[in-house]
């Protein structure tokens, strides 16, 4: 499933991005149990929410200390891989099994830690037309998932031991891959312990070398990006999409980039939901030769870590032929680089809080 796949690139990506400090290496495990509420983002998934949804999160974390620059850029963070059990407490959603690949960052002398991953569930009781109809949220059994952390971390208290609690949000999803995809965001309270597997020895932090700043001309990309989707329209099938992307990108620094840039969308779930409307609802005023066709200008930020680089764009639709959605549009993802020029890209694309698909890309920047 694009989901599937979706989320275990985006482990490969984090976890293959941040190798090799073969001398200075430490682990740690943490912990935590959570418990919360799923937050009522669309209404028509009231009828889901009747009780408290509660898990464990567990992780292994590598520790990083400025082996290579990036580290010391983002104050020395980590990166891991947790396992994320959650009881939904409710029959029609079941239970939900995930692994993430995580970063965790940290501030006001490392004592919050803020922790981003991004991985693959496994829900064990999806929509079916006959069987389980009132789960209008998970349409697929394999889910996108994303959680956040944000934690008053506290490290080796007592040799090796330590403790964490704070707030975590938990996203599943399987951007629009299958109908339906109401999704669910659950907001909880955690509180956990972490251990470090060598004691509680401390490791000195290197330093970073002051660098020139990096001066580039305007830099160009093309990107194509495809994939499979469909539209809200259960049973509607899937499609698939091709996008083509140019834009124009400024570096601001070591960090970051401004990018500027136009997408031409090819989505073929369109042409069946125009059918559909036109067909089915013709006090819609849907014609069956609309133009299925949508062109956007969009604005961007780039995010460097590593080889690594997290976009986020925002889009207007100025060839708008057939209303969908609106005509705001977003994408968020991660870009990998190999060598100055090549890059690969998953993102996400969507309206506001409603995924439209997720994209597979491949592009090149001159």
């Amino acid at each position: 499933m694009k989901s599937k796949l979706f989320s275990c690139l985006l482990l490969c990506v984090i976890l293959c991005s941040s190798q090799d400090n073969k001398e200075l290496k430490k682990y740690t495990l943490d912990a935590n149990q959570f418990y919360g509420s799923i937050l009522l983002h669309n209404p028509d998934i009231s009828h889901l929410i009747n009780n408290h949804p509660g898990g464990v999160i567990l992780s292994y974390n590598r520790k990083t200390y400025g082996a290579k620059e990036w580290e010391g850029l983002y104050n020395y963070p980590d990166y891991g891989a947790s396992f994320i059990y959650q009881d939904m407490n409710d029959e029609t959603l079941g239970e939900n099994y995930g692994i993430y690949a995580h970063y965790n960052f940290y501030f006001l002398k490392r004592n919050v830690q803020f922790r981003v991953g991004q991985g693959i569930a496994y829900t064990t009781n999806p929509y079916d037309r006959e069987t389980n109809f009132r789960n209008n949220a998970y349409g697929s059994d394999f889910l996108s998932s994303t959680y956040l952390m944000l934690n008053y971390h506290k490290e080796n208290v007592f040799k090796g031991l330590g403790f964490k609690a704070g707030l975590a949000v938990i996203h599943y999803s399987n951007a629009n891959f299958r109908a339906p995809n109401t999704s669910t965001n659950t907001f909880a309270l955690n509180a956990g312990v972490t251990y470090d597997l060598d004691g509680g020895k401390e490791i000195t932090y290197l330093k970073s070398e002051d660098k020139p700043k990096i001066k580039e001309p305007v830099k160009y990309n093309l990107v194509l990006r495809g994939g499979l989707n469909e539209s809200d329209v259960i049973g509607s099938g899937q499609y698939g999409f091709l996008i083509l992307s140019g834009y124009a990108d400024k570096r601001l620094g070591r960090k970051s980039a401004v990018q500027f840039g136009a997408d031409i969308f090819f989505s073929n779930f369109l042409k069946e939901l125009i059918r559909f409307q036109a067909t089915s609802f013709p006090e819609m005023d849907v014609n069956l030769d609309d133009d299925y066709k949508r062109v956007g200008l969009f604005v961007g930020h780039e995010l460097f870590i590593n080889s690594m680089s997290i976009v986020a764009q925002l889009g207007y639709y100025v060839y708008y032929p057939f209303d969908f959605e609106g005509r705001v549009y977003n994408r968020i993802g991660l870009q990998r680089y190999f060598g100055d020029k090549v890059f690969g890209a998953v993102t996400l694309k969507s309206h506001g809080a409603a995924a439209e698909a997720v994209e597979f890309g491949l592009g090149i920047r001159f």
